[in-house]
C-alpha cells in the first residue's frame, strides 16, 4: 500500500498537482524523569501541569521535510517537579506543487496536527509505566497557534522598527 501511495505522489508530483503525503511517522526521542522519587506516590495527587511545545522543521531533500513536535510536559506539587517528560515525535512529509507561505502554514499546523495524537500517546504511555494516571492531553488547534505566532512576531517586528526610527528634532 505504501508503495502505491509513494507511486500515486510521484504521478501527482509529475503532473504538477499539489502533494502533501506521509512518508513516515515515528518517535524521535523521549526522556522520563521523576525527581520526587517515591515521595511523589506519598503526596496528594493533585499537580501543577505545565504545557510546552515547539515545532522543528528541517528540509532533507527537495521535496521531503522532517517536522518534529517537541512536547515538554512538568507536573509540580508546591513547586516541586514530581514528574518531567519530554517526547519528540516526528514525521517525514513530502510536500512539493505548494510554495511559500503556505509550505510555512502547511509545515506548522498540518504536520503537529498529524504528529500530536502520536505525542501524546507516548506521554501517556510512559506515565502508565511509572505509575503515574494518564494526562488525556486536550487537542491543540494548531492553525491558532500559528495565526498567533505570526501576529506576535508581526507586531514585534513593528514595535523593532518603531524603536531604530530615528527621531526628528526641530
Amino acid at each position: 500500500m505504501t508503495e502505491e501511495n509513494n507511486q500515486q505522489d510521484a504521478g501527482q508530483a509529475a503532473a504538477g498537482a499539489p502533494v502533501f503525503a506521509i512518508q513516515r511517522i515515528y518517535l524521535k526521542d523521549i526522556s522520563f524523569e521523576t525527581p520526587m522519587g517515591p515521595e511523589a506516590f506519598t503526596k496528594a495527587y493533585k499537580p501543577n501541569i505545565q504545557q510546552d511545545l515547539n515545532i522543528q522543521a528541517n528540509q532533507i531533500e527537495d521535496g521531503l521535510f522532517e517536522v518534529v513536535l517537541l512536547l515538554t510536559i512538568t507536573a509540580r506539587i508546591e513547586d516541586r517537579a514530581v514528574f518531567l517528560v519530554e517526547v519528540k515525535q516526528a514525521g517525514l512529509f513530502a510536500i512539493s506543487g505548494i510554495e511559500g507561505p503556505a509550505v510555512t502554514q502547511l509545515i506548522n499546523t498540518a504536520c503537529p496536527q498529524i504528529l500530536f495524537p502520536y505525542a501524546r500517546e507516548a506521554v501517556d504511555g510512559i506515565l502508565g509505566r511509572g505509575s503515574f494516571p494518564p494526562l488525556m492531553l486536550a487537542p491543540i488547534n494548531f492553525d491558532a497557534v500559528f495565526v498567533q505566532a505570526i501576529t506576535a512576531a508581526q507586531q514585534q517586528a513593528q514595535e523593532q522598527a518603531q524603536a531604530e526610527k530615528p527621531e526628528v528634532v526641530n
